[in-house]
């Protein structure tokens, strides 16, 4: 069973400072048919203005992802942890018993472009937790990249939930195939790009989603960036 989510379907919010679209019902938009994906509960595709950001604001008993496509975003917590995240970066925050961060674009003239991503842990509370690592080099050299995992394999940042998520840069033409496990479900997110999925076309900010599948073909009709999530 597969299902498509396309781009300009997602919810979309304005706020001047920030554009939002919104893969899973999300503050404001709500659609009970959206709700969330397994144990994915939020992909937020944000566009930040220069110099502008989220003020700090709490979370609890989430694991937030983030993954920078263009410019570069500051984060501040109250774990005290203070860093930069830039392209081909992925941030993961374990908001645990209760965190507080904010998110910042400093460069006054760029624009920020990235996807926050939310995933319900498999049980509440905890220490807060963060993870930070640069995943360009093995992007630009591989054609499939574990970034996170529940086991932290393979180099990929640690979650705690039975979820995988890898990031694929596939050159025009260029091909790969999923082995899907028995009863898992896979969500994959075009983060730019065209690709065939099984056959079917999808381009930038589509999305499709996968249940009973054994094996996924891709291929890029051009250059594409795309996240593949492995849930349980």
């Amino acid at each position: 069973m597969q299902q498509i989510r396309k781009s300009d379907d997602r919810g979309f919010a304005n706020h001047g400072w920030l554009k939002s679209r919104h893969t899973f019902s999300f503050a404001d938009y709500y659609d009970p048919k959206h709700m969330g994906f397994r144990n994915l509960r939020v992909i937020n595709e944000d566009r930040i203005q220069g110099g502008t950001g989220f003020g700090s604001h709490p979370h609890k008993d989430m694991e937030i992802i983030s993954y920078v496509v263009s410019g570069s975003l500051e984060h501040k917590d109250s774990m005290g942890t203070k860093t930069i995240i830039r392209p081909g970066e992925v941030q993961r925050m374990s908001a645990g018993s209760g965190i507080t961060h904010s998110e910042y674009n400093a460069m006054p003239q760029d624009e920020t472009h990235f996807f926050q991503i939310w995933i319900m842990p498999n049980a509440k509370g905890g220490e807060p937790g963060y993870g930070q690592k640069s995943f360009e080099a093995d992007l630009n050299s591989k054609n499939l990249v574990l970034v996170v995992s529940q086991d932290s394999r393979d180099g990929s940042i640690g979650i705690k939930q039975d979820a995988d998520l890898y990031i694929s840069r596939l050159k025009k033409q260029e091909q790969l195939e999923f082995k899907v496990r028995p009863t898992r479900g896979v969500w994959i997110q075009v983060v730019q790009g065209k690709i065939t999925l099984n056959e079917t076309e999808i381009s930038t900010g589509d999305a499709m989603s996968f249940e009973n599948e054994e094996l996924l073909k891709i291929k890029a009709l051009d250059q594409s960036e795309f996240m593949i999530f492995d849930l349980a």
